[in-house]
């Protein structure tokens, strides 16, 4: 029954990815804008497919006063609140 289970505690230890909530919403390892930055790039998953736009990035900021000082500083457009960040849709051009 679990005999699978050491082969996929490996592959989860080798994802370069964070993820806030299992299928709900994956995040890139380091920063949007530096390396230490709390908002981070959301990968697309079941539950935030319906976000990306070919012209934007998707990103993900922890809620509270500095998600939405993120926003403003990059012109981002709130689309939803999931696992306790708030996803911006954040134009490239």
């Amino acid at each position: 029954m679990f005999r699978h289970l050491p082969f996929a505690l490996l592959l989860a230890a080798c994802a370069p990815v964070m993820a806030a909530a299992p299928g709900e919403l994956t995040l890139a390892p380091t920063g949007y804008r530096d390396a230490d930055d709390p908002c981070r790039l959301a990968y697309e998953t079941a539950a935030t497919n319906r976000y990306l736009d070919d012209a934007a990035d998707l990103v993900a900021c922890p809620a509270g006063p500095d998600a939405d000082a993120f926003g403003a500083k990059t012109n981002g457009r709130t689309v939803a609140d999931m696992a306790g960040y708030r996803l911006f849709s954040v134009p490239r051009r």
